[in-house]
């Protein structure tokens, strides 16, 4: 894994020097995305400047330095990530008598190669990995960025500054754009009201003005004499999830091919010229990625986990079970409050943009207790979005089916007096039948909550309320207009899909790239560890999606299919528990050992003089958190991870 970092600028506006001295400075923001080597190349006559930060996974040798250009000279590229299939791609420009001098052994060689016999879309498509690029085309003078089909890697890209002086940016993060002269450094308003809503600045947006992120699946264009980025699809999840015809195959050929997929992307993905081990959280999709690895393996798989000294919170006893059942070289480390905490000081660099799921908090602890032993983790994700594993799926589907034989109008009409009636009077009222456990949303606030859900005027837009952090965002933000995304009114056409595969479908291409992935890159990238997710592999993806929803979810239980494949290597009984995942008590800290930190970031004065937020309403949630009438600890949370990162800019 490494970083990647340019821009393109009129040979004229830097002398050579400037120019060295600019695309070090970029690189140096990312050096912790690959502390092993770097490189940088320019091409004086295009304006063209590459850098690069290794991580040396595949091919230590200086063969697999970068920027690297291909045998035939036309292309030179700044690639970041793991081409998984790379070996079999070389054999077959091989076989096709496309024969190569091949210099090492590194995937970004072959795939160089592969792009000058079948060009970018091609190589991209026979691709299996996941990856972030820049790519020049020296005989058609044309720049292209390409992402990875889901998203497994970022990449930021827009043009900024102004005259002579104007340059088209891009890297891993914007912490490298940033060190750029033109870059402008100014927030982009419009990006607030989702940021809010989701907890990450999702889709095509960033927390800057005018720079964007390259999609999944996705290429964009340009050039000095076309200096208009083009975007374009290689691969849709969309297209995949919509169109996907339903497989014949039994539920037990459907297991059989469903491990045996499994086993191929598992095995691609243990590549690796440096240790390698697993994340374990005790859950079903990290226990079926060890299994399977284990299973592939003659020595004891490395597997992490951390753990909690608060039960409720606690997966790690059930991790240690399943390392113990497997015979894998576990590790674990146990956390309290005080090393969860010491961690939110850092966030803000880790995360380079605003980003507030709390659980980014042990994701990275668990990365850093990885990364003392080896350099390359497996992990589990993906598993929900692909086989129906969020409570929200079904929940969201069970409601949808009672609430939609009622017209939209009579919906919102029923949920108006609920939600009219204040939460704590419903509090009291509700107390004495469902006590309020600790630390979690009280009854008159959850009671307003599932009244918004039921006046949900379609799936899409129940399915936004649902994993919505603030439900109206726009109310706490000033001079900010949310436009259309993919679950604001841009969604892509439903197909056959049911209610919970629709979900399902919304969550694979918002909330696992924008969300979960970018959580676990940043994480493990701040301490120059490789995280690879075999249920990521698009042929997984695409086989889960033609698979019968009766094969994902039966007599309740979630998950099926993949089950099946793990209980072959798994006692059921190791795993026949309610899913717990990385939750961390943000809401009693805030009333705790976070409330003096946030009551400076959140200050009536401050919020007043920054002129982001609206003051009174952010009190107002502030005040009723304190006093327990409600639970604002991940709506506050997202204002603090935004408050807390304007801080860093100063």
């Amino acid at each position: 894994m490494c970083g990647i970092t340019g821009f393109l600028q009129a040979p004229e506006a830097l002398t050579q020097d400037v120019r060295s001295a600019t695309i070090t400075q970029m690189m140096d923001a990312i050096a912790h995305r690959g502390p092993d080597s770097n490189g940088h190349w320019s091409d004086a006559k295009s304006g063209l400047s590459f850098g690069h930060l290794r991580l040396a996974i595949v091919d230590l040798t200086s063969a697999g330095h970068q920027p690297m250009t291909s045998h035939i000279g036309r292309y030179t590229v700044t690639f970041n990530g793991e081409i998984y299939n790379h070996k079999t791609m070389r054999q077959d420009l091989v076989d096709a008598g496309h024969g190569v001098d091949w210099r090492g052994g590194s995937d970004t060689e072959t795939l160089l190669a592969a792009i000058d016999v079948w060009g970018l879309e091609t190589a991209l498509t026979r691709s299996v990995g996941m990856f972030a690029l820049a790519l020049w085309d020296h005989e058609r003078q044309t720049l292209t960025l390409a992402r990875d089909r889901m998203g497994e890697k970022p990449l930021y890209y827009g043009w900024q500054g102004n005259g002579g002086q104007k340059a088209f940016l891009f890297g891993s993060e914007l912490h490298a754009l940033k060190q750029h002269p033109a870059f402008e450094n100014q927030i982009n308003r419009n990006a607030l009201p989702n940021y809010l809503r989701h907890g990450n600045v999702g889709e095509d947006q960033s927390i800057f003005a005018g720079i964007h992120k390259v999609r999944p699946g996705e290429t964009v264009t340009l050039s000095a004499k076309n200096p208009d980025p083009v975007a374009a699809p290689y691969w849709s999840a969309a297209d995949i999830t919509t169109h996907a015809k339903h497989t014949s195959l039994t539920p037990e050929t459907a297991t059989d091919a469903l491990e045996a997929l499994l086993l191929d992307a598992v095995g691609q993905q243990m590549m690796s010229d440096v240790p390698l081990g697993a994340f374990l959280s005790g859950g079903i999709d990290s226990a079926t990625i060890v299994s399977l690895m284990q299973h592939l393996s003659d020595r004891p798989v490395h597997t992490f986990s951390i753990g909690f000294h608060e039960k409720r919170y606690n997966e790690a006893e059930f991790a240690a079970q399943i390392a113990g059942h497997l015979g894998t070289h576990h590790t674990e480390l146990y956390v309290g409050t005080k090393e969860l905490l010491d961690v939110v000081p850092r966030l803000s660099s880790i995360y380079d943009e605003p980003f507030a799921d709390s659980s980014q908090i042990p994701t990275f602890l668990v990365a850093e207790l990885a990364r003392q032993h080896v350099t390359v983790a497996l992990s589990g994700d993906g598993g929900d979005e692909l086989f129906c594993g969020y409570d929200r799926y079904l929940q969201g589907a069970r409601l949808w089916d009672k609430t939609s034989k009622l017209p939209a109008a009579l919906r919102a009409l029923g949920a108006a007096p609920l939600r009219a009636m204040p939460a704590t009077l419903l509090n009291k009222l509700m107390e004495p039948i469902r006590a309020t456990p600790q630390g979690k949303e009280p009854n008159g606030q959850r009671l307003h909550r599932l009244a918004t859900y039921g006046s949900s005027a379609s799936v899409e837009a129940l399915h936004r309320e649902m994993v919505a952090v603030w439900q109206f965002p726009e109310l706490a933000v000033l001079n900010g207009r949310s436009g259309d995304g993919l679950l604001t009114g841009n969604a892509p056409a439903a197909g056959d899909l049911n209610t919970s595969e629709r979900m399902m479908q919304l969550d694979l291409m918002t909330y696992l790239p924008d969300d979960i992935l970018t959580k676990v890159d940043r994480a493990t990238m701040a301490v120059a560890l490789e995280s690879r997710a075999p249920l990521l592999d698009h042929r997984v993806v695409e086989f889960a999606f033609k698979m019968p929803f009766a094969f994902k979810v039966r007599e309740g239980q979630s998950k099926w299919l993949l089950r099946q494949v793990l209980y072959r290597h798994v006692p059921r009984e190791l795993m026949e528990r309610p899913k717990m995942g990385f939750e961390v008590p943000i809401g009693l800290w805030l009333r705790g050992d976070l409330r003096d930190w946030a009551e400076d970031l959140l200050s009536t004065d401050r919020l007043n003089r920054e002129g982001y937020f609206d003051a009174k309403l952010i009190r107002q949630k502030w005040d009723q958190h304190q006093s327990e009438s409600h639970n604002w600890g991940r709506q506050l949370w997202a204002v603090l991870m935004f408050q807390e990162w304007l801080s860093a800019q100063s």
